[in-house]
């Protein structure tokens, strides 16, 4: 894990684990799956993680550290309300190692349909249920600034990789950075995809691919995160 420890109980990141929490900011932002409102986090461990800077996320400078937050309890000072989400997700789900709350356009469109993208393509497959349903939806536009709603959200998650939320963006969680980050950006090709679909009056199940297609779709070999990873990044102002 990359951490250094302050004291037996406050874990400080270290700097990589600073810097790739500001390029995947900045990457979702460039990507447009973001823009003034929107947060990202790294786990540092059982009980912590790492936010990044109150601040439009495209703005984020190297000197601008992100605030340490634990899984239960008020949070820090100077930290965004609907940070909540990520602290109810990080205590339920020890598999999930980040988590991208996001503004995605063409997602947020399908939303106020009460829709989420369904399988319809390779990006569409990785976030397919057994049932062929999508990402869940939570249906509700306020804004989550009370524990107990980020709780019920986080509980909607379940074990689910993606939660579209109506009129109010998205949460995308991954094992670490590099695959919610990819993630993300799966997430709104395939609401593009389905929204085209929708224009053309395509969006029926004989566009949907097949359980067979879905799973065979759904791999993770040949750093298919990574090289996401690395195209979203590239030429960011802190290489590495």
């Amino acid at each position: 894990m990359n951490v250094v420890s302050a004291s037996p109980n406050t874990p400080v990141a270290t700097e990589n684990t600073e810097r790739a929490l500001r390029q995947a900011a900045r990457a979702l932002a460039r990507s447009g799956l973001v823009h003034a409102y929107g947060h990202c986090s790294v786990r540092l461990d059982v009980e912590h993680f790492l936010v990044c800077a109150a601040k439009p996320m495209g703005t984020l400078l190297p000197s601008d550290a992100g605030t340490v937050v634990h899984t239960s309890g008020p949070l820090p000072d100077g930290v965004l309300g609907e940070v909540r989400i990520h602290q109810q997700v990080y205590a339920r789900r020890a598999d999930v190692g980040a988590i991208c709350r996001i503004m995605p356009p063409q997602t947020g469109l399908l939303a106020l349909l009460k829709r989420t993208p369904r399988a319809r393509h390779g990006f569409g497959a990785y976030f397919a249920k057994p049932d062929g349903s999508g990402p869940v939806l939570w249906d509700d536009p306020r804004l989550l600034r009370d524990d107990a709603a980020a709780a019920r959200l986080a509980e909607t998650l379940g074990s689910g990789n993606a939660l579209v939320m109506r009129a109010n963006g998205a949460v995308v969680v991954g094992v670490d950075l590099v695959e919610a980050l990819a993630l993300s950006w799966f997430l709104e090709e395939a609401a593009r995809v389905e929204t085209g679909l929708m224009s053309l009056g395509q969006d029926g199940d004989h566009t949907l691919l097949t359980p067979d297609e879905t799973v065979a779709r759904q791999v993770t070999a040949g750093r298919v995160y990574e090289r996401m990873w690395e195209h979203l990044t590239f030429g960011d102002v802190e290489p590495g």
